[in-house]
């Protein structure tokens, strides 16, 4: 939307983070079996290439570290041509994710989940 770009009319690049870290959080409670996952650390952020407006947003992640309490996501974006289908990267990081109780203290993630994704 034009909301979200700036004076050069690319997307600003913290509507880009929040976007990926939404996505990214309900992936790793999709995997972890909770809502209850909050981020730790987001590590460098690149953005490789800009985004003009008319293009889709589409945000891909792999679990790349499964810990006892928590998870780590590599997250890359990628612009999207409706008309060509074409795909191509404009931003890449890794995401760290916790998984907490009612009291905001770490919980271990299920055992069936880490053997299924540690590597």
């Amino acid at each position: 939307m034009t909301k979200d770009l700036g004076i050069h009319g690319n997307l600003f690049g913290g509507i880009m983070l929040a976007w990926i870290d939404e996505a990214a959080a309900s992936y790793a409670s999709q995997i972890c079996h909770t809502p209850n996952m909050v981020t730790l650390k987001v590590e460098e952020v690149v953005f490789k290439k800009p985004v003009k407006l008319g293009y889709q947003i589409r945000i891909y992640g792999e679990v790349i570290k499964m810990g006892k309490t928590s998870i780590t996501l590599n997250v890359e974006t990628r612009k999207y041509n409706v008309y060509s289908q074409e795909e191509s990267v404009v931003c890449t990081t890794n995401i760290v994710f916790v998984r907490i109780d009612e009291s905001g203290e770490p919980i271990p993630i299920p055992s069936p989940v880490i053997e299924r994704y540690r590597k």
